[in-house]
């Protein structure tokens, strides 16, 4: 979920280090809704130590926090920034050293879907992610397998 949301947010215009964080952030959103937690209605999010406001972002019809950090806009739940050294850690380092091969296949696929579908949670959800998820994660998982193979070797 987070690399296609990665994906998904360069492809909407975010920056590298922006785009990370909005992956991260989503995967923890998703990861959290799946677990049957609801934030309170009209209840401000938590600020995050260090930052002076937190402010409602909106990728499509995607809302998320945002802060600005050193001139970046990061992503916040929970009161945590959600950093790319965040993504590096939990994300790309799962995939033991072939991260790189699996984000170019992740910008390509969000590359062949319309804008529209981009711009849509929903269309994003059942038009890109869900189809692809467990073939995705079986095929990004048996790389990272053969490559830990490899070093342990």
């Amino acid at each position: 979920m987070a690399t296609l949301q990665a994906a998904r947010g360069r492809a909407l215009g975010l920056t590298v280090s922006s785009a990370k964080s909005w992956g991260l952030n989503r995967a923890i959103y998703y990861a959290a809704a799946k677990r049957g937690f609801i934030q309170a209605a009209g209840r401000p999010p938590q600020r995050p130590k260090g930052a002076r406001a937190v402010r409602e972002y909106s990728l499509g019809d995607n809302k998320a926090y945002a802060v600005t950090r050193a001139g970046a806009t990061l992503f916040t739940i929970g009161g945590e920034v959600q950093t790319p050294e965040a993504f590096r850690k939990q994300i790309a380092a799962r995939f033991a050293g072939t991260f790189a091969e699996a984000w170019k296949e992740a910008q390509a696929i969000i590359a062949d879907a319309p804008r529209e579908v981009l711009e849509s949670q929903d269309g994003f959800y059942m038009r890109v992610y869900r189809p692809r998820r467990d073939l995705l994660a079986a095929k990004w998982e048996e790389r990272a397998a053969e490559r830990r193979e490899d070093e342990a070797t």
